[in-house]
Parts: C-alpha cells; sequence; structure tokens
C-alpha cells in the first residue's frame, strides 16, 4: 500500500463511528490543501481493493451520497502497547514535555489566508481570545498564548506540537476574508493520532471586529469543552484499564454510567473506587460515586431513600471539600441537594458551579432541576436545554432529556413532554424512567392505546423502580406534582390499590 492509502484507511477505521466529510479527508490526509476529487477517488479505490471491497458492492466503506463515507466493517482493537519506556530521555525528544493528568489543549496562531495584511491582526486576535475563553474552564490544562505562538508562520506537525508542548490535543483555525464578510475555520485534532475530534466553520459580516472576535471565541470555546470530553471518554475505554490513570479511570467510568444499565453501573462503581485508590485528592471520583449511588437507586438498587441521600450526599460533599473551586463539584452536590428538596441550597450551589465555570453544562441541567421541583418549570426547563445544547455528547444526555420531559408535563405541556420523552427514550431505550413520563403524558392526551403501551413498558424494564416512584412520593416530588402524575398514569390505564 502507499503510505497516503495507508493513512486513509487508518482514519476511516478510527473514524467508523461517523460519516466523514470530504473536507474531514483532506484535512487530516492532505493536511488541508485542496485537492481534485478524481484524486480523492482514487485514493478511496484504492483503499477498497486493499481490503477486498469495490463501489459497487460497498460492503465495508459506504458513499453517503452529499454527505461522504462511512466505515462500516466490524473491527476488532488490540491493545498491543508494550512496557512504558522508563529510560532516560535522548536525542530528538529529549524536549518532549509529559502530558498533564487531565485535557490538554494549545491553540495555534490562526492563519490569514487573505490578501488583506489587516486581517493578520484579526487571526492572531482571535486566537488569543479563544486561548482567553478556554482558560475559563478548569477541566482543561491551557497552553499560554506566548508559547503557542512560537509556532507562528511555521508549518507544524501536530504530533510534534503535541509532543513539544505536552499536550493531547491542538486546535487549529483559518481566517479568510471576502469583501465585508469574514471566514473563521477551526479544526480540533488529537496530536497523537492526527484525527479529527471536531470542526466549524463561523461565516460572519466584517463590522466591529472586538465583538466579533469576542463571538466567535465564546461560539468555539463552548463547542470545544464537550468535544474533548466526548474524546477523553472515547480514549479511556480504547485503553486498557492496567494503562489508564485516575483521569482516564474516571472518563471510563463516565462513559460506563451514561450506558444506564445494571452492570455497567457496577463497573462505573470499581472504575470510580479505583480512581480515589489512584488519587485520594481528586475529587472526581467522589463525584463519580456519589452519580453511581443516585443512578444505582433510580434503576436497581434498594436501599431505603433516606439512606442513599445520606451516602450521596456525604460523597458530593467530600468532593467539594477537596476542591471548592471546582465547579463539577458543585454541579453534583447540587444535584444531591435538589433530590433532598433542599431547593434554595440546590439553587444556590449550582449558581456558585456556574460563576466558576459560566458554560458547564452539569451546572445548568442541576440549576434546571432546582427551579423545576421548585415550581418554576419554564426556567427549569430553559435550563436544562441550555444544558443540552453545551453539551450534546454528554452521556447523560437521556437522564436530562427525561428531566425536560418532566418539567413540560408539570407545566401542562403534554406534547412538548411527550416529545421530550421519546427523545429519552430513543437516546436509551432501557433507561426506565422517560417511559413513565411518556405514560402519563400521553394519557393527559388521552392517547389511550400508546399511553397503555408506554406504561407497559415502564413496568416490564424495571417494575421495582415503577412502584418505587408510583407507591409512594419521593422527597424531591411536590404533593401537587406527584397527585398530577399519578392522574396521568391513571388515565394512561394504571390500576392504584
Amino acid at each position: 500500500m502507499e503510505p497516503q492509502v495507508f493513512d486513509l484507511l487508518v482514519f476511516l477505521v478510527l473514524n467508523r463511528d461517523r460519516v466523514v466529510t470530504r473536507d474531514d479527508v483532506l484535512a487530516s490526509i492532505w493536511g488541508g490543501r485542496i485537492v481534485s476529487d478524481s484524486t480523492l477517488n482514487t485514493r478511496l479505490n484504492a483503499v477498497r481493493r486493499v481490503i477486498g471491497d469495490d463501489g459497487k458492492q460497498q460492503r465495508l466503506i459506504r458513499t453517503i451520497i452529499g454527505r461522504g463515507v462511512h466505515f462500516i466493517g466490524q473491527v476488532h482493537e488490540i491493545d498491543t502497547a508494550g512496557p512504558a519506556n522508563t529510560g532516560p530521555i535522548t536525542g530528538s525528544h529529549a524536549s518532549e514535555l509529559p502530558i498533564p493528568d487531565k485535557p490538554s489543549i494549545v491553540v495555534l496562531p490562526f492563519a490569514n489566508l487573505s490578501r488583506d495584511p489587516e486581517q493578520e491582526c484579526f487571526a492572531d486576535g482571535t486566537a488569543e481570545e479563544i486561548i482567553t475563553a478556554l482558560c475559563r474552564y478548569p477541566t482543561l490544562f491551557v497552553i499560554a498564548r506566548d508559547s503557542s505562538f512560537t509556532y507562528k508562520d511555521r508549518i507544524a506537525d501536530v504530533a510534534r506540537v503535541g509532543r513539544e508542548l505536552g499536550v493531547r490535543y491542538v486546535l487549529r483555525g483559518n481566517v479568510r476574508k471576502s469583501d465585508d464578510r469574514i471566514r473563521v475555520t477551526t479544526r480540533l485534532i488529537e496530536a497523537e493520532s492526527g484525527k479529527q475530534v471536531w470542526a466549524e466553520r463561523y461565516d460572519r459580516p466584517l463590522a466591529n471586529i472586538f465583538v466579533l472576535q469576542d463571538e466567535i471565541a465564546e461560539a468555539v470555546s463552548i463547542a470545544i469543552a464537550p468535544a474533548i470530553g466526548a474524546a477523553e471518554r472515547q480514549l479511556a475505554i480504547r485503553k486498557s484499564p492496567q494503562n489508564l490513570d485516575a483521569w482516564g479511570m474516571y472518563q471510563r467510568g463516565l462513559w460506563h454510567i451514561g450506558r444506564f444499565s445494571r452492570d455497567d453501573n457496577a463497573v462505573a462503581e470499581r472504575c470510580f473506587n479505583q480512581v480515589t485508590e489512584l488519587d485520594p485528592n481528586f475529587s472526581g471520583g467522589y463525584r463519580g460515586l456519589a452519580l453511581v449511588t443516585i443512578q444505582g437507586w433510580g434503576i436497581y438498587r434498594t436501599e431505603a431513600l433516606e439512606e442513599m441521600l445520606a451516602s450521596a450526599e456525604a460523597l458530593a460533599r467530600r468532593a467539594v471539600e477537596l476542591d471548592a473551586s471546582d465547579a463539577e463539584s458543585h454541579a453534583y452536590h447540587s444535584n444531591i441537594l435538589w433530590m433532598c428538596a433542599d431547593y434554595e441550597g440546590a439553587l444556590a450551589e449550582a449558581q456558585r458551579a456556574l460563576e466558576l465555570s459560566p458554560n458547564l453544562a452539569r451546572g445548568h441541567a442541576n440549576l434546571g432541576c432546582a427551579l423545576i421541583f421548585s415550581g418554576r418549570t419554564a426556567e427549569g426547563v430553559v435550563a436544562l436545554q441550555k444544558a443540552i445544547r453545551l453539551d450534546p455528547y454528554e452521556p447523560m444526555l437521556p437522564s436530562r432529556l427525561n428531566l425536560v420531559a418532566l418539567g413540560y408535563y408539570f407545566a401542562g405541556k403534554y406534547e412538548a413532554a411527550a416529545e421530550a420523552a421519546q427523545r429519552a427514550i430513543h437516546a436509551s431505550p432501557n433507561y426506565p424512567l422517560p417511559h413513565r413520563w411518556l405514560a402519563a403524558a400521553l394519557g393527559q392526551l388521552g392517547r389511550t392505546l400508546e399511553a397503555k403501551q408506554a406504561l407497559d413498558n415502564a413496568i416490564a424494564i424495571a417494575p421495582q423502580v415503577f412502584d418505587r416512584y408510583v407507591r409512594h412520593r419521593v422527597r424531591w416530588h411536590r404533593q401537587e406534582d406527584y397527585a398530577h402524575m399519578v392522574e396521568g398514569l391513571r388515565k394512561a390505564g394504571l390500576i392504584v390499590q
């Protein structure tokens, strides 16, 4: 195989979870250079020949008209990593820096693709504003501007940049001006593999240059944080557990807990316990254990509610005590407090989280929960929707959609409640809670047959969980909200003894 053909095959296999576009391929294989469609097709056909496929059968590589190509073959990954090299660093690798124990990123100077030299200042300023915006995220290790700008006017290989600066992710971008408009293109790349994690293009009228820089910097930073989070979880899953540090084990736990099953919850609990053993001072292990405790009770565990809440609250409080400046820990603590019906405390903790990290999705999510369960449903739904927009890849997305459904239901917006519950079910069919709210909403709408089917599903998936929420009012439901839920379930066909 020619090296470029091999690189294209590897790129398609590594990105088999999605359709890759022409721009994705050009960015990764040709370094962003423009090549003809015939050249691209020639390389793609060569890849197909190597793996015994062709454009007609498309057994392994499928062309999606108007979108790109998708590797659809089954892949078995084998960890062939040998023992770590603990000897001295010598030769050309002497300048390599170790990767930090949390996601790390460098924003390279943006390239000015315009003929207008005045846009050079705009390109530099945009990169600087993005660096500043990313520094507001406590979970990110961000290389300072002075170090990242040493690569200005250099054709920098991302793998080399990653090694030299000790970062896992590299953000590249370019600026192009045309008449009275400007286009900024950005790409987030995993340095070691060269895999493109995220890309976006921003077209704006060229008006107030500083306002424009601020707007683009905020949009990029908001998009990058969840993209890195999703990439970190996938990276943790690909590695052998024996090769994971505390951060990697924490990400692996988050991945399992987002699968909403008894077995995965147990695996997540083991992961978070290992985190506390690997690094007793890392608050993430305690946050994760608090989440496991809550979710386990909500899905399959049998301990008393008061016992569960006391255990989870102690874990969340421990996380806050370890690092009072950690926005995530305050957000998790808010989660426990609204479940204890301490709505004021939950609001205060969520607001503290958002003071520390204004675009923290979990902070907005728990702010929304505290608002909904205290009766401020409209504000709560808005906060939850913002959380989903900020982090659409969050493992807990089905839970957030379920809470949106619940908020709409309490507000009497049954069509919207049913739609949100169906989205949650689509995201995780075996997650039992949204089936109950779908049944109640459809019951209120008079769609009896559909409501009865949803009710049967809710009971069949987790009968003990259904009984737990319906036979008795949980603490975070106000009496009127509990009665409202039971009313909808009765209309769906539930017979309450």
